[in-house]
């Protein structure tokens, strides 16, 4: 499954240590995530939307 997460972590100058502390995991599961080497439960998930503001769906997608 692909994502944007880092485009839009960036997007609100975040770094992958700022993301997982507002999500309460750890930055090398941000960064398994980022790099589609994880994907995350769908509570983590629904907490990135949230985050972000933006649909779920918006932000990965099959491949």
């Amino acid at each position: 499954m692909k994502n944007n997460i880092k485009y839009l972590r960036k997007q609100m100058g975040l770094r992958q240590e700022d993301l997982a502390n507002e999500l309460g995991v750890t930055r090398q599961t941000i960064n398994a995530i980022e790099n589609n080497k994880y994907n995350p439960t769908l509570e983590l998930a629904l907490k990135l939307a949230k985050l972000f503001n933006t649909p779920v769906e918006e932000i990965f997608q099959l491949e």
